[in-house]
């Protein structure tokens, strides 16, 4: 089975649904039924899934890199010069 890549987008909208933050990049997951209704699953805050109407978002292709830093665990460096 072939590796999916991930997908993202940008919140650019959230009238009715003020759960989602604005210019906050989201994962989304394909599903074509949603699409068919013009809606887009996301994984929000709780890292759960929902719906959503798709022109809340613009579709982001990011570089493996950049994926792999947005969404890593955070790690502190308390006390480290820069």
């Amino acid at each position: 089975m072939k590796h999916q890549k991930k997908q993202f987008a940008i919140c650019v909208r959230n009238e009715g649904a003020e759960d989602l933050k604005i210019r906050k990049v989201y994962q989304i997951l394909p599903d074509a039924r949603a699409a068919k209704d013009k809606h887009v699953g996301v994984i929000d805050e709780s890292g759960e899934d929902y719906l959503y109407p798709a022109d809340f978002f613009v579709q982001l292709t990011l570089p493996l890199g950049v994926e792999r830093d947005l969404f890593a665990p955070k790690r502190h460096n308390w006390g480290r010069a820069f």
